[in-house]
Protein backbone atom coordinates (compact mmCIF):
# COMPACT_ATOMS: atom_id res chain seq x y z
CA UNK A 1 0.00 0.00 0.00
CA UNK A 2 1.48 3.44 -0.76
CA UNK A 3 1.05 6.61 1.17
CA UNK A 4 -0.91 8.73 -1.62
CA UNK A 5 -3.81 5.47 -1.87
CA UNK A 6 -6.50 6.12 0.68
CA UNK A 7 -6.75 3.23 3.84
CA UNK A 8 -10.04 0.74 3.31
CA UNK A 9 -12.03 0.51 5.85
CA UNK A 10 -11.62 -1.92 8.47
CA UNK A 11 -14.46 -4.30 7.04
CA UNK A 12 -13.09 -4.48 4.09
CA UNK A 13 -9.67 -5.36 5.25
CA UNK A 14 -11.28 -7.92 8.29
CA UNK A 15 -13.07 -9.44 4.74
CA UNK A 16 -9.96 -9.63 2.68
CA UNK A 17 -8.12 -11.40 5.66
CA UNK A 18 -11.06 -13.88 6.17
CA UNK A 19 -11.58 -14.54 2.45
CA UNK A 20 -15.03 -13.30 2.46
CA UNK A 21 -16.52 -10.25 0.35
CA UNK A 22 -16.78 -7.05 2.47
CA UNK A 23 -19.15 -4.65 1.76
CA UNK A 24 -19.96 -3.25 -1.19
CA UNK A 25 -18.87 0.41 -1.81
CA UNK A 26 -21.57 3.04 -0.27
CA UNK A 27 -21.57 1.72 3.08
CA UNK A 28 -24.60 -0.64 1.79
CA UNK A 29 -23.91 -4.62 3.59
CA UNK A 30 -24.64 -7.17 1.41
CA UNK A 31 -27.70 -9.21 2.25
CA UNK A 32 -27.71 -12.51 3.55
CA UNK A 33 -29.78 -15.38 3.11
CA UNK A 34 -32.26 -16.49 5.32
CA UNK A 35 -32.02 -19.58 7.17
CA UNK A 36 -33.72 -22.76 6.04
CA UNK A 37 -36.75 -24.53 7.97
CA UNK A 38 -37.13 -21.98 10.44
CA UNK A 39 -33.73 -22.65 11.82
CA UNK A 40 -32.03 -19.59 13.35
CA UNK A 41 -28.50 -18.43 12.04
CA UNK A 42 -25.61 -19.57 14.68
CA UNK A 43 -24.29 -15.65 14.53
CA UNK A 44 -26.39 -13.16 15.41
CA UNK A 45 -27.83 -10.35 13.35
CA UNK A 46 -25.33 -7.89 12.47
CA UNK A 47 -25.53 -4.51 13.69
CA UNK A 48 -24.45 -1.06 12.46
CA UNK A 49 -21.64 -0.11 13.25
CA UNK A 50 -21.06 3.71 14.52
CA UNK A 51 -17.04 5.40 13.14
CA UNK A 52 -16.09 3.86 16.51
CA UNK A 53 -15.68 -0.20 16.76
CA UNK A 54 -16.83 -2.20 20.31
CA UNK A 55 -13.24 -2.89 21.25
CA UNK A 56 -11.93 0.61 21.14
CA UNK A 57 -14.80 1.05 23.92
CA UNK A 58 -14.06 -1.70 26.05
CA UNK A 59 -11.12 -1.00 28.84
CA UNK A 60 -8.26 -2.89 28.84
CA UNK A 61 -7.71 -5.67 30.66
CA UNK A 62 -11.65 -6.13 30.91
CA UNK A 63 -13.80 -8.65 28.52
CA UNK A 64 -16.78 -7.49 27.23
CA UNK A 65 -19.90 -8.64 28.90
CA UNK A 66 -22.95 -10.08 27.11
CA UNK A 67 -26.03 -7.96 26.45
CA UNK A 68 -29.12 -8.70 28.44
CA UNK A 69 -31.27 -10.10 25.24
CA UNK A 70 -28.69 -12.28 24.88
CA UNK A 71 -28.76 -13.92 28.48
CA UNK A 72 -32.66 -14.35 27.60
CA UNK A 73 -31.90 -16.08 24.86
CA UNK A 74 -29.42 -18.52 26.24
CA UNK A 75 -31.80 -19.34 28.68
CA UNK A 76 -35.03 -19.68 26.87
CA UNK A 77 -35.09 -23.38 25.14
CA UNK A 78 -35.09 -23.35 21.28
CA UNK A 79 -38.48 -23.95 19.72
CA UNK A 80 -38.95 -27.18 17.46
CA UNK A 81 -39.90 -26.82 14.31
CA UNK A 82 -43.52 -28.04 13.58
CA UNK A 83 -42.53 -31.55 11.45
CA UNK A 84 -40.27 -32.64 14.73
CA UNK A 85 -43.54 -31.44 17.16
CA UNK A 86 -46.13 -33.74 14.73
CA UNK A 87 -43.38 -36.89 14.54
CA UNK A 88 -43.21 -36.47 18.68
CA UNK A 89 -47.39 -36.13 19.13
CA UNK A 90 -47.89 -39.23 16.72
CA UNK A 91 -45.39 -41.20 18.61
CA UNK A 92 -46.86 -40.21 21.77
CA UNK A 93 -50.14 -41.20 20.83
CA UNK A 94 -49.37 -44.38 18.91
CA UNK A 95 -47.14 -45.77 22.32
CA UNK A 96 -49.75 -47.58 24.83
CA UNK A 97 -49.41 -45.57 28.45
CA UNK A 98 -48.91 -47.90 31.36
CA UNK A 99 -52.16 -47.71 33.82
CA UNK A 100 -51.72 -46.02 36.93
CA UNK A 101 -51.92 -47.21 40.15
CA UNK A 102 -54.67 -45.71 42.62
CA UNK A 103 -53.03 -43.89 45.33
CA UNK A 104 -54.99 -45.79 48.17
CA UNK A 105 -54.73 -43.95 50.97
CA UNK A 106 -55.34 -45.40 54.46
CA UNK A 107 -57.47 -43.74 57.37
CA UNK A 108 -55.70 -42.45 60.21
CA UNK A 109 -56.20 -44.18 63.48
CA UNK A 110 -57.84 -42.14 65.85
CA UNK A 111 -56.33 -41.32 69.06
CA UNK A 112 -57.15 -42.41 72.16
CA UNK A 113 -57.34 -38.65 73.73
CA UNK A 114 -59.68 -37.65 70.32
CA UNK A 115 -62.20 -40.77 71.24
CA UNK A 116 -62.30 -39.85 74.76
CA UNK A 117 -63.19 -36.27 74.36
CA UNK A 118 -65.52 -37.64 71.40
CA UNK A 119 -67.33 -39.58 74.10
CA UNK A 120 -66.94 -36.63 76.82
CA UNK A 121 -69.02 -34.21 74.35
CA UNK A 122 -71.30 -36.77 73.45
CA UNK A 123 -72.10 -37.68 77.12
CA UNK A 124 -72.41 -33.56 77.71
CA UNK A 125 -74.92 -33.09 74.80
CA UNK A 126 -77.05 -36.34 75.98
CA UNK A 127 -77.40 -34.52 79.30
CA UNK A 128 -78.13 -31.06 78.12
CA UNK A 129 -80.76 -32.97 76.07
CA UNK A 130 -81.91 -34.53 78.92
CA UNK A 131 -82.15 -31.79 81.36
CA UNK A 132 -84.15 -29.69 79.14
CA UNK A 133 -87.50 -28.57 81.39
CA UNK A 134 -90.06 -30.79 78.65
CA UNK A 135 -87.98 -34.12 78.77
CA UNK A 136 -90.67 -35.22 81.51
CA UNK A 137 -93.28 -34.34 79.41
CA UNK A 138 -92.27 -36.13 76.29
CA UNK A 139 -90.93 -39.32 78.20
CA UNK A 140 -94.67 -39.73 79.94
CA UNK A 141 -96.77 -38.74 76.89
CA UNK A 142 -94.86 -41.04 74.58
CA UNK A 143 -94.04 -43.84 76.90
CA UNK A 144 -97.75 -43.78 77.63
CA UNK A 145 -99.21 -43.64 74.29
CA UNK A 146 -96.52 -46.51 72.89
CA UNK A 147 -97.35 -48.57 75.53
CA UNK A 148 -101.31 -47.93 74.86
CA UNK A 149 -100.76 -48.66 71.69
CA UNK A 150 -98.32 -51.76 71.23
CA UNK A 151 -101.04 -53.25 73.92
CA UNK A 152 -103.88 -52.63 71.85
CA UNK A 153 -101.83 -54.59 68.88
CA UNK A 154 -100.99 -57.65 71.55
CA UNK A 155 -104.62 -57.75 72.74
CA UNK A 156 -105.97 -58.32 69.41
CA UNK A 157 -103.21 -60.69 68.60
CA UNK A 158 -103.23 -63.07 71.82
CA UNK A 159 -107.42 -62.41 72.24
CA UNK A 160 -108.20 -64.27 69.06
CA UNK A 161 -108.47 -67.88 70.07
CA UNK A 162 -109.52 -66.88 72.96
CA UNK A 163 -112.52 -65.39 71.51
CA UNK A 164 -113.67 -67.85 68.89
CA UNK A 165 -113.07 -70.82 71.70
CA UNK A 166 -115.91 -68.62 73.25
CA UNK A 167 -117.95 -68.47 70.31
CA UNK A 168 -117.43 -64.24 69.36
CA UNK A 169 -115.66 -62.80 66.65
CA UNK A 170 -111.90 -62.85 66.38
CA UNK A 171 -111.63 -59.01 67.42
CA UNK A 172 -114.31 -58.74 70.24
CA UNK A 173 -112.33 -58.18 72.74
CA UNK A 174 -110.15 -55.78 70.72
CA UNK A 175 -112.79 -53.74 69.76
CA UNK A 176 -113.85 -53.43 73.49
CA UNK A 177 -110.23 -52.82 73.81
CA UNK A 178 -110.14 -49.83 71.84
CA UNK A 179 -113.35 -48.54 73.01
CA UNK A 180 -111.60 -48.43 76.70
CA UNK A 181 -108.76 -46.64 74.98
CA UNK A 182 -110.35 -44.34 73.28
CA UNK A 183 -112.65 -43.30 76.46
CA UNK A 184 -109.31 -43.25 78.64
CA UNK A 185 -108.16 -40.79 75.68
CA UNK A 186 -110.36 -38.42 76.44
CA UNK A 187 -110.56 -38.97 80.35
CA UNK A 188 -106.76 -37.84 79.60
CA UNK A 189 -107.28 -35.09 78.29
CA UNK A 190 -109.74 -34.28 80.39
CA UNK A 191 -107.09 -35.12 83.64
CA UNK A 192 -104.60 -32.47 81.53
CA UNK A 193 -107.08 -29.35 81.17
CA UNK A 194 -108.26 -29.57 85.00
CA UNK A 195 -106.82 -27.13 87.07
CA UNK A 196 -105.00 -28.53 90.62
CA UNK A 197 -107.34 -27.19 92.48
CA UNK A 198 -109.77 -28.26 90.78
CA UNK A 199 -108.17 -32.33 91.02
CA UNK A 200 -107.79 -31.36 94.94
CA UNK A 201 -111.36 -30.61 94.89
CA UNK A 202 -112.48 -33.97 92.47
CA UNK A 203 -110.55 -36.45 95.39
CA UNK A 204 -113.40 -36.80 97.94
CA UNK A 205 -116.24 -37.17 95.60
CA UNK A 206 -114.02 -40.09 94.18
CA UNK A 207 -113.18 -41.72 97.12
CA UNK A 208 -116.65 -41.63 98.24
CA UNK A 209 -118.25 -43.10 94.87
CA UNK A 210 -115.36 -45.94 95.19
CA UNK A 211 -116.41 -47.00 98.65
CA UNK A 212 -120.43 -47.42 97.71
CA UNK A 213 -119.45 -49.00 95.03
CA UNK A 214 -116.98 -51.40 96.74
CA UNK A 215 -119.99 -51.87 99.21
CA UNK A 216 -122.48 -52.68 96.17
CA UNK A 217 -119.54 -55.57 95.16
CA UNK A 218 -120.40 -57.29 98.17
CA UNK A 219 -124.41 -57.02 97.81
CA UNK A 220 -125.86 -60.82 95.90
CA UNK A 221 -127.15 -60.13 92.51
CA UNK A 222 -125.25 -57.18 91.52
CA UNK A 223 -121.78 -58.41 92.51
CA UNK A 224 -120.68 -61.08 90.14
CA UNK A 225 -117.57 -63.12 90.63
CA UNK A 226 -115.04 -63.71 88.26
CA UNK A 227 -112.07 -66.15 88.33
CA UNK A 228 -113.15 -66.94 92.27
CA UNK A 229 -112.80 -63.04 93.26
CA UNK A 230 -116.22 -61.47 93.84
CA UNK A 231 -114.86 -57.95 92.86
CA UNK A 232 -117.15 -56.82 89.74
CA UNK A 233 -120.07 -54.79 88.98
CA UNK A 234 -122.58 -56.05 86.05
CA UNK A 235 -123.82 -53.28 83.90
CA UNK A 236 -126.36 -55.49 81.81
CA UNK A 237 -124.72 -57.07 78.39
CA UNK A 238 -120.88 -57.48 78.13
CA UNK A 239 -120.28 -54.45 80.29
CA UNK A 240 -118.61 -55.07 83.87
CA UNK A 241 -117.06 -52.67 86.46
CA UNK A 242 -114.70 -53.38 88.97
CA UNK A 243 -114.51 -50.63 91.63
CA UNK A 244 -111.19 -51.54 93.32
CA UNK A 245 -109.34 -49.92 90.24
CA UNK A 246 -110.99 -46.97 90.63
CA UNK A 247 -109.98 -47.06 94.28
CA UNK A 248 -106.17 -46.52 93.06
CA UNK A 249 -106.92 -43.39 91.85
CA UNK A 250 -108.80 -42.16 94.98
CA UNK A 251 -106.32 -43.60 97.10
CA UNK A 252 -103.52 -41.06 95.41
CA UNK A 253 -105.97 -37.57 95.17
CA UNK A 254 -107.63 -38.08 98.46
CA UNK A 255 -103.87 -39.10 100.14
CA UNK A 256 -101.89 -36.47 98.52
CA UNK A 257 -104.37 -33.26 99.01
CA UNK A 258 -104.66 -34.45 103.20
CA UNK A 259 -100.72 -34.82 103.55
CA UNK A 260 -100.60 -31.46 101.86
CA UNK A 261 -102.78 -29.67 104.29
CA UNK A 262 -101.36 -31.02 106.93
CA UNK A 263 -97.32 -29.67 105.72
CA UNK A 264 -99.06 -26.18 105.09
CA UNK A 265 -99.83 -26.57 108.86
CA UNK A 266 -96.68 -28.16 109.44
CA UNK A 267 -98.62 -31.08 111.21
CA UNK A 268 -96.53 -34.03 109.40
CA UNK A 269 -93.72 -33.52 112.24
CA UNK A 270 -96.14 -35.69 114.40
CA UNK A 271 -96.69 -39.25 114.05
CA UNK A 272 -100.44 -39.06 114.89
CA UNK A 273 -101.39 -36.94 112.12
CA UNK A 274 -99.24 -38.45 109.83
CA UNK A 275 -101.37 -41.85 110.04
CA UNK A 276 -104.75 -40.37 110.77
CA UNK A 277 -106.74 -40.48 109.14
CA UNK A 278 -104.83 -41.58 106.15
CA UNK A 279 -103.81 -45.03 107.28
CA UNK A 280 -107.66 -45.96 108.59
CA UNK A 281 -109.33 -45.10 105.04
CA UNK A 282 -106.77 -47.24 103.56
CA UNK A 283 -107.31 -49.85 106.30
CA UNK A 284 -110.83 -50.06 105.21
CA UNK A 285 -110.37 -50.03 101.52
CA UNK A 286 -108.22 -52.89 102.00
CA UNK A 287 -110.70 -54.52 103.92
CA UNK A 288 -113.39 -53.98 101.78
CA UNK A 289 -111.05 -55.56 98.73
CA UNK A 290 -110.15 -58.33 100.71
CA UNK A 291 -113.88 -59.57 101.25
CA UNK A 292 -113.83 -60.13 97.95
CA UNK A 293 -110.51 -62.03 97.85
CA UNK A 294 -108.36 -59.77 95.66
CA UNK A 295 -104.98 -59.68 97.00
CA UNK A 296 -103.54 -58.58 94.25
CA UNK A 297 -105.37 -55.57 93.99
CA UNK A 298 -104.83 -55.03 97.81
CA UNK A 299 -100.59 -55.29 97.35
CA UNK A 300 -101.01 -52.27 94.97
CA UNK A 301 -102.94 -50.37 96.86
CA UNK A 302 -100.53 -51.41 100.37
CA UNK A 303 -97.83 -50.00 98.04
CA UNK A 304 -99.52 -46.57 97.17
CA UNK A 305 -99.74 -46.12 100.90
CA UNK A 306 -96.32 -46.91 101.45
CA UNK A 307 -95.03 -44.63 98.64
CA UNK A 308 -97.22 -41.44 100.05
CA UNK A 309 -95.57 -41.94 103.62
CA UNK A 310 -91.97 -42.37 102.47
CA UNK A 311 -92.98 -38.96 100.70
CA UNK A 312 -94.18 -37.34 103.74
CA UNK A 313 -91.15 -38.22 105.72
CA UNK A 314 -92.34 -40.59 107.69
CA UNK A 315 -89.61 -41.74 110.47
CA UNK A 316 -87.51 -44.82 109.55
CA UNK A 317 -88.92 -46.68 112.84
CA UNK A 318 -92.53 -45.37 112.08
CA UNK A 319 -92.25 -46.82 108.45
CA UNK A 320 -90.58 -50.05 109.64
CA UNK A 321 -93.44 -50.39 112.21
CA UNK A 322 -95.59 -50.52 109.12
CA UNK A 323 -94.17 -52.04 106.93
CA UNK A 324 -93.77 -55.39 109.35
CA UNK A 325 -97.53 -55.13 110.51
CA UNK A 326 -98.57 -55.11 107.12
CA UNK A 327 -96.34 -58.33 106.63
CA UNK A 328 -98.04 -60.46 109.54
CA UNK A 329 -101.23 -59.52 107.83
CA UNK A 330 -100.08 -60.80 104.54
CA UNK A 331 -98.85 -63.84 105.97
CA UNK A 332 -101.92 -64.53 107.82
CA UNK A 333 -103.80 -64.17 104.32
CA UNK A 334 -101.44 -66.50 102.81
CA UNK A 335 -101.43 -69.15 105.49
CA UNK A 336 -105.57 -69.95 105.61
CA UNK A 337 -105.77 -69.87 101.76
CA UNK A 338 -105.23 -73.33 99.80
CA UNK A 339 -105.34 -71.20 96.77
CA UNK A 340 -102.42 -68.80 98.16
CA UNK A 341 -100.35 -71.02 99.09
CA UNK A 342 -100.04 -73.67 95.72
CA UNK A 343 -99.11 -69.72 93.71
CA UNK A 344 -96.89 -69.28 96.48
CA UNK A 345 -95.28 -72.86 95.38
CA UNK A 346 -95.20 -72.08 91.79
CA UNK A 347 -92.44 -69.58 92.61
CA UNK A 348 -89.21 -70.76 90.07
CA UNK A 349 -91.21 -73.66 88.73
CA UNK A 350 -90.12 -75.73 85.83
CA UNK A 351 -93.21 -78.45 85.87
CA UNK A 352 -96.59 -78.53 86.32
CA UNK A 353 -96.64 -80.06 89.20
CA UNK A 354 -99.39 -82.79 90.98
CA UNK A 355 -103.22 -81.89 89.61
CA UNK A 356 -101.32 -79.19 87.55
CA UNK A 357 -101.56 -76.39 89.70
CA UNK A 358 -98.17 -74.45 88.56
CA UNK A 359 -99.98 -75.15 84.60
CA UNK A 360 -100.21 -71.20 84.23
CA UNK A 361 -96.62 -70.11 85.65
CA UNK A 362 -95.01 -73.13 83.81
CA UNK A 363 -96.43 -72.01 80.37
CA UNK A 364 -95.56 -68.85 80.77
CA UNK A 365 -92.22 -69.34 81.01
CA UNK A 366 -92.48 -71.85 77.89
CA UNK A 367 -93.72 -68.81 76.15
CA UNK A 368 -90.88 -66.86 76.37
CA UNK A 369 -88.34 -69.30 75.46
CA UNK A 370 -89.99 -70.03 72.45
CA UNK A 371 -89.84 -66.79 71.66
CA UNK A 372 -86.14 -66.40 71.11
CA UNK A 373 -83.78 -63.20 70.59
CA UNK A 374 -86.88 -61.52 67.87
CA UNK A 375 -89.98 -63.77 68.82
CA UNK A 376 -92.03 -66.08 66.12
CA UNK A 377 -94.09 -63.40 64.80
CA UNK A 378 -96.92 -61.16 65.51
CA UNK A 379 -100.33 -64.11 66.03
CA UNK A 380 -97.62 -66.74 65.76
CA UNK A 381 -97.38 -67.70 68.96
CA UNK A 382 -98.47 -71.55 69.94
CA UNK A 383 -99.22 -71.25 74.18
CA UNK A 384 -102.24 -68.81 72.97
CA UNK A 385 -104.05 -71.83 71.33
CA UNK A 386 -105.19 -73.15 74.95
CA UNK A 387 -102.11 -73.68 76.67
CA UNK A 388 -101.99 -70.63 78.43
CA UNK A 389 -104.44 -69.54 80.55
CA UNK A 390 -105.64 -65.44 80.90
CA UNK A 391 -103.28 -64.90 77.54
CA UNK A 392 -104.97 -61.13 77.13
CA UNK A 393 -104.73 -60.20 80.36
CA UNK A 394 -102.49 -61.32 83.05
CA UNK A 395 -100.01 -63.05 81.14
CA UNK A 396 -100.04 -60.52 77.59
CA UNK A 397 -96.33 -60.11 78.24
CA UNK A 398 -95.60 -63.99 78.15
CA UNK A 399 -97.42 -63.41 74.24
CA UNK A 400 -95.58 -60.66 73.64
CA UNK A 401 -92.20 -62.21 74.39
CA UNK A 402 -93.01 -65.25 72.18
CA UNK A 403 -94.23 -63.23 69.10
CA UNK A 404 -91.79 -60.31 69.40
CA UNK A 405 -88.80 -61.81 71.21
CA UNK A 406 -86.10 -60.98 73.50
CA UNK A 407 -86.14 -57.61 72.07
CA UNK A 408 -90.18 -56.86 72.02
CA UNK A 409 -89.96 -57.60 76.50
CA UNK A 410 -87.05 -55.42 76.29
CA UNK A 411 -88.48 -52.58 74.82
CA UNK A 412 -91.88 -52.98 76.95
CA UNK A 413 -89.90 -52.63 79.98
CA UNK A 414 -87.65 -49.40 79.04
CA UNK A 415 -90.86 -47.95 77.96
CA UNK A 416 -92.00 -48.69 81.64
CA UNK A 417 -88.84 -47.53 82.59
CA UNK A 418 -89.04 -44.28 81.26
CA UNK A 419 -92.72 -43.42 82.32
CA UNK A 420 -91.20 -44.60 85.98
CA UNK A 421 -87.99 -41.98 85.71
CA UNK A 422 -90.20 -39.07 84.15
CA UNK A 423 -92.96 -39.54 87.58
CA UNK A 424 -90.19 -39.56 89.66
CA UNK A 425 -88.35 -36.15 88.23
CA UNK A 426 -91.85 -34.57 88.29
CA UNK A 427 -92.21 -35.37 91.38
CA UNK A 428 -88.60 -34.14 92.81
CA UNK A 429 -88.92 -31.24 90.88
CA UNK A 430 -92.04 -29.42 92.47
CA UNK A 431 -92.34 -27.43 94.91
CA UNK A 432 -96.22 -27.77 95.43
CA UNK A 433 -96.87 -30.49 97.86
CA UNK A 434 -99.81 -31.91 96.69
CA UNK A 435 -98.04 -32.06 93.04
CA UNK A 436 -95.04 -34.36 94.79
CA UNK A 437 -97.62 -36.47 96.45
CA UNK A 438 -99.93 -37.37 94.06
CA UNK A 439 -97.49 -37.58 91.08
CA UNK A 440 -95.10 -39.86 93.54
CA UNK A 441 -98.48 -42.02 94.30
CA UNK A 442 -99.03 -42.52 90.61
CA UNK A 443 -95.68 -43.48 90.01
CA UNK A 444 -95.89 -46.16 93.02
CA UNK A 445 -98.91 -46.99 91.35
CA UNK A 446 -97.90 -47.93 87.97
CA UNK A 447 -94.47 -49.09 88.57
CA UNK A 448 -95.54 -51.76 91.47
CA UNK A 449 -98.32 -53.10 89.50
CA UNK A 450 -95.89 -53.68 86.31
CA UNK A 451 -92.78 -54.93 88.51
CA UNK A 452 -95.72 -57.40 90.18
CA UNK A 453 -97.33 -58.77 86.95
CA UNK A 454 -94.20 -59.01 84.91
CA UNK A 455 -92.22 -60.89 87.77
CA UNK A 456 -95.10 -63.71 88.05
CA UNK A 457 -94.91 -64.36 84.05
CA UNK A 458 -91.45 -64.57 84.86
CA UNK A 459 -91.37 -66.83 88.06
CA UNK A 460 -89.71 -64.51 90.21
CA UNK A 461 -92.89 -63.79 91.97
CA UNK A 462 -96.25 -65.08 92.49
CA UNK A 463 -99.20 -65.44 90.14
CA UNK A 464 -101.42 -62.39 91.68
CA UNK A 465 -103.97 -61.48 89.18
CA UNK A 466 -103.16 -58.38 88.44
CA UNK A 467 -103.06 -56.53 84.89
CA UNK A 468 -100.08 -54.78 83.03
CA UNK A 469 -100.79 -51.64 83.40
CA UNK A 470 -102.11 -49.74 80.10
CA UNK A 471 -101.34 -53.15 78.09
CA UNK A 472 -103.12 -56.26 79.04
CA UNK A 473 -107.26 -55.99 78.66
CA UNK A 474 -109.45 -54.65 80.92
CA UNK A 475 -111.43 -51.40 80.63
CA UNK A 476 -111.60 -51.25 83.93
CA UNK A 477 -107.64 -51.33 84.55
CA UNK A 478 -107.36 -48.63 82.07
CA UNK A 479 -109.42 -46.10 82.11
CA UNK A 480 -107.94 -44.97 86.13
CA UNK A 481 -104.84 -45.28 84.66
CA UNK A 482 -105.01 -43.03 82.02
CA UNK A 483 -106.52 -40.50 84.05
CA UNK A 484 -103.63 -41.11 86.57
CA UNK A 485 -101.60 -40.88 83.47
CA UNK A 486 -103.20 -37.42 82.42
CA UNK A 487 -102.31 -36.42 85.82
CA UNK A 488 -98.61 -36.76 85.33
CA UNK A 489 -98.66 -35.12 81.73
CA UNK A 490 -100.65 -31.98 83.38
CA UNK A 491 -97.90 -31.60 86.38
CA UNK A 492 -95.24 -32.15 83.53
CA UNK A 493 -96.73 -29.07 82.28
CA UNK A 494 -97.33 -26.89 85.54
CA UNK A 495 -93.55 -26.33 85.90
CA UNK A 496 -92.21 -23.19 85.83
CA UNK A 497 -89.27 -23.85 82.87
CA UNK A 498 -91.74 -26.19 81.10
CA UNK A 499 -94.75 -23.75 80.78
CA UNK A 500 -91.72 -21.06 79.63
CA UNK A 501 -90.69 -23.26 77.08
CA UNK A 502 -94.18 -24.05 75.49
CA UNK A 503 -95.18 -20.62 75.62
CA UNK A 504 -92.46 -19.97 73.47
CA UNK A 505 -93.06 -22.97 71.18
CA UNK A 506 -96.94 -21.97 70.52
CA UNK A 507 -95.64 -18.72 68.02
CA UNK A 508 -93.64 -20.82 66.35
CA UNK A 509 -96.15 -23.92 65.93
CA UNK A 510 -98.88 -21.26 65.09
CA UNK A 511 -96.96 -19.61 62.17
CA UNK A 512 -95.85 -23.37 61.19
CA UNK A 513 -99.87 -24.09 60.62
CA UNK A 514 -100.37 -20.64 59.14
CA UNK A 515 -97.79 -21.34 56.90
CA UNK A 516 -99.56 -24.67 55.56
CA UNK A 517 -102.70 -23.04 55.47
CA UNK A 518 -101.46 -20.49 52.83
CA UNK A 519 -100.00 -23.05 50.81
CA UNK A 520 -103.45 -25.62 51.09
CA UNK A 521 -105.18 -22.29 49.84
CA UNK A 522 -102.83 -21.61 46.88
CA UNK A 523 -103.14 -24.93 45.72
CA UNK A 524 -106.77 -25.52 45.91
CA UNK A 525 -106.53 -21.56 44.23
CA UNK A 526 -104.39 -23.35 41.46
CA UNK A 527 -106.64 -26.43 40.64
CA UNK A 528 -110.14 -24.53 40.04
CA UNK A 529 -111.41 -25.01 36.76
CA UNK A 530 -111.00 -21.97 34.34
CA UNK A 531 -114.45 -20.86 33.94
CA UNK A 532 -114.77 -20.59 38.14
CA UNK A 533 -113.36 -16.99 39.63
Amino acid sequence: MTPDQPAAPRSRQAGAATGRPGPRAGGAARPRPAARGGERSATPAARPQSGRSTAAKTPQGKTPQPKTAAKKAAKTPQAKPPQAKAAAGKGRQGAPRAPRRPLIRTPARPSRGSLLDALRGTQQRAKKAWDRPLTAYYLVLGGAALITVLGLVMVYSASQIKALQSGLAPSYFFRKQLFAAALGAALMLLAVRMPIKLHRAFAYPLLAASVFLMCLVQVPGIGISVNGNQNWISFGGPFMLQPSEFGKLALVLWGADLLARKQDKRLLTQWKHLLVPLVPAAALLLGMIMLGGDMGTAIILTAILFGLLWLAGAPTRLFAGVLAFAGVIGVLLIKTSANRMSRLACIGATEPGTNDQCWQAVHGIYALANGGWFGSGLGASMEKWGELPEPHTDFIFAITGEELGLAGTLSVLVLFAALGYAGIRVAGRTEDPFVRYAAGGVTTWITAQAVINIGAVLGLLPIAGVPLPLFSYGGSALLPTMFAVGLLIAFARAEPAARAALAMRQPALRKKLARVRRKTMRRRVKERPSGER
